[in-house]
């Protein structure tokens, strides 16, 4: 006598399996398109966003003071940069200690 496993003697997995096969391709293609509409409704929000941001630009300047600018760079003086060139000098090992000693007292006058 010939012994038949469960599956032998069917066409195929059976009602039973067809439902959960309909029910995985179901469950993976509900998840993908709620990424999708979930991707598509963040690219919309930056968007209008955007949108917003660029429409925002000409009101915002218009209630700019008008007198208001950066303020102006402080005025260099002309000693402390000579001695930050010379710090900078010594730092890099092209003036010894006694060379910048040297020439920060002729800078300074003393």
């Amino acid at each position: 006598m010939l012994m038949r496993g469960p599956m032998m003697g069917r066409r195929g997995p059976g009602l039973l399996g067809a439902a959960v096969r309909t029910a995985v391709v179901a469950g993976t293609a509900s998840a993908v398109s709620g990424r999708v509409r979930e991707h598509q409704a963040n690219r919309m929000a930056e968007q209008d966003a955007a949108a917003q941001y660029q429409a925002e630009q000409p009101q915002a300047q218009a209630y700019a003071p008008q007198g208001a600018s950066a303020p102006p760079p402080p005025a260099a003086d002309p000693v402390v940069d000579q001695l930050e060139r010379l710090a900078r000098l010594r730092d890099q090992g092209v003036l010894s200690d006694a060379e910048f000693a040297a020439q920060k007292a002729r800078i300074l006058g003393g």
